[in-house]
């Protein structure tokens, strides 16, 4: 299993937008900057947020984007939705079939209940994060430092 870059990069995007005042917004430009991203390509990953309704866009000379949802209502597994959708993880192609020459009411595949376990797994942890418990952890004593120089950047780029 491989997960698109975009979907880390959304995630401490929200981190980032949780750091704003009420009505403060940040441009996509600046979030796309501080994570090292291109800015084109950015802005289609928050447009994804946007279509999740996971945050807001605010169109302008001043405008951004902002949270749409309480950083406690937004999951992980909300992000990875957006950015990868719905799909199952393991899809079988049909290889016990042919090895075993199985009729088509008899196929099956031995993979797949596995497979489905260890989704629901994965997905029930990252159910449980939320952008809410990621920026507490952010906050533990050994990042002290380095988030006091994060808050001030999301001060000086933010837009009212």
């Amino acid at each position: 299993m491989h997960m698109k870059t975009g979907v880390e990069q959304l995630v401490y995007a929200l981190v980032l937008l949780n750091m704003l005042p009420d009505k403060a917004v940040l441009s996509g430009e600046a979030i796309s900057q501080q994570l090292g991203a291109s800015a084109t390509y950015f802005q289609k990953l928050l447009r994804k947020l946007v279509t999740a309704d996971i945050i807001t866009s605010v169109p302008g000379i001043k405008g951004g984007f902002k949270l749409k949802k309480s950083p406690e209502d937004i999951r992980v597994y909300d992000v990875y939705l957006a950015v990868e959708g719905q799909q199952s993880l393991y899809s079988s192609n049909g290889i016990l079939v042919d090895m075993l020459d199985l009729e088509k009411e008899d196929s099956c595949c031995l993979l797949t209940n596995l497979m489905e376990e260890a989704e629901s797994s994965w997905k029930a942890v990252l159910k449980r994060e939320t952008i809410a418990s990621l920026s507490e952890e952010m906050r533990a004593e050994r990042f002290k430092d380095k988030i006091a120089v994060l808050e001030e950047w999301v001060s000086n780029k933010m837009v009212i």
